[in-house]
């Protein structure tokens, strides 16, 4: 075993907290072998593995956090003798042939965005997330320096940040206001979730076309768990009367189409005439989020609504337009939609999307099984359909134990029945 090196600057926690952050400090332990250390922002401190290469470059790679304010495990969290042990084996590896040239989460993020547009949807969300959050926080930085307490605290922070609002092209980030109540909190560590599972995403797709040669420092971070809890909300009929009568018509249309169908703003605005099958009684759902069509009975009332809204059109026009007959915009119906809900006493946040959750859990408390919803939503299978509506199919299983359960010979009380 090589001799280990001592250095006052860098062998002591105390000594080590002293030094400048962001700045590296390197310790040569031996022929072209250098062990580094770096504080960063957050104020973690990060051991490093500086190679130098026959190609006269050098190998910069992240191996461990340093034990600057938890004790070592001997794997991921290192003393100054056990990172220069982790730095010869990392060198080893490296004279083997086993390393590979750097590349940035940048790089990784262009890379991945290329395979993404032929092979997944939500191109432009999925680009985004990459630009707002990803790219602006770890661009720069060599996916093998990335260390798991770096991920782990740009993931705590991304919980605790305020809501990034739309802006225009080119306008400064507009953010809301802090998240409050449990809920809101909730809210913003289901999104820093979504955001962890892209930047994984990214990276995984990179080490499995063995780009990077480790997968561990992001493999350990883990989303917050229960964060992705769905709030199912849904209107009463009476509600969802109330909704229809106050709105003008065209949303009117809309809204009444949603409640029918279950479909989507998107797929309800896209839908042709000739999409609404009279014969069938049912509407073609076009492929979009879940990537296939599907078709969508519709109920008695269902159908006649249909047949009254395509009357007199030609059969390759949008079924539902806009007053003025143009076709509805993303987001074009919020503000109409809002005055509405004000004036029906429902939440000012009501969204038309829980007119799909309305369609569902109408279905789901009178007795359909998860499976049928799943199938009428679209759902890729029924994990989705079970997070949002399980809860409401306990009044079916009630009713199925109270109408198949033998008595098992038991003789009722009269008194006690009476009494319930």
């Amino acid at each position: 075993m090589a001799r280990s090196q001592r250095n006052s600057l860098l062998e002591t926690r105390t000594s080590r907290l002293k030094l400048k952050v962001g700045e590296r400090y390197y310790l040569q332990i031996g022929e072209g072998i250098a062990l580094g250390y770096r504080r960063t922002a957050d104020g973690f401190g990060n051991w490093q593995a500086r190679i130098y290469m026959p190609d006269g470059r050098y190998d910069f790679r992240a191996i461990a956090t340093a034990d600057d304010f938890v004790e070592s495990n001997g794997a991921d969290v290192l003393t100054f003798f056990q990172a220069q042990e982790k730095v010869r084996e990392v060198h080893a590896e490296v004279i083997a042939g086993k390393t590979l040239k750097p590349i940035t989460v940048k790089e990784v993020a262009d890379r991945y965005m290329d395979w993404f547009r032929d092979n997944r949807k939500a191109v432009q969300e999925t680009a985004n997330t990459i630009k707002a959050h990803i790219v602006p926080a770890f661009g720069d930085i060599v996916v093998s320096e990335l260390t798991t307490q770096s991920i782990k605290a740009w993931h705590a922070k991304l919980a605790a940040s305020p809501v990034r609002r739309r802006t225009g092209l080119g306008r400064k980030p507009n953010f809301g206001e802090k998240a409050a109540t449990p809920e809101q909190k909730r809210a913003r560590k289901s999104t820093a979730n979504r955001i962890l599972t892209v930047l994984k995403a990214m990276l995984n797709k990179a080490f499995q076309d063995e780009l990077v040669n480790d997968d561990l420092a992001w493999r350990r971070v883990k989303p917050f768990e229960r964060a992705d809890e769905p709030v199912t909300r849904f209107l009463t009929v009476d509600e969802a009367t109330r909704l229809i009568n106050v709105c003008r018509a065209d949303l009117r249309e809309l809204i009444k189409a949603a409640l029918f169908t279950g479909a989507r703003f998107s797929e309800l605005t896209g839908l042709h005439v000739l999409d609404v099958n009279v014969g069938t009684a049912s509407i073609y759902i076009k492929p979009a989020k879940s990537g296939k069509g599907r078709y969508v009975p519709l109920s008695a009332d269902g159908l006649n609504f249909f047949q009254e809204a395509i009357l007199g059109k030609t059969k390759n026009v949008l079924a539902f337009t806009k007053q003025d007959g143009a076709m509805w915009g993303k987001n074009q119906h919020s503000r109409a939609l809002k005055e509405a809900c004000a004036i029906a006493k429902l939440p000012p946040d009501f969204g038309f999307h829980e007119l799909r959750h309305t369609y569902a859990s109408s279905l789901a408390q009178s007795g359909v099984d998860l499976l049928t919803i799943s199938k009428l939503l679209g759902h890729s299978d029924t994990r989705i359909t079970s997070r949002h509506y399980a809860h409401l199919c306990d009044r079916t299983l009630a009713n199925a134990v109270q109408a198949h359960l033998p008595s098992f010979g038991h003789i009722a009380n009269s008194k006690i029945s009476s009494i319930r």
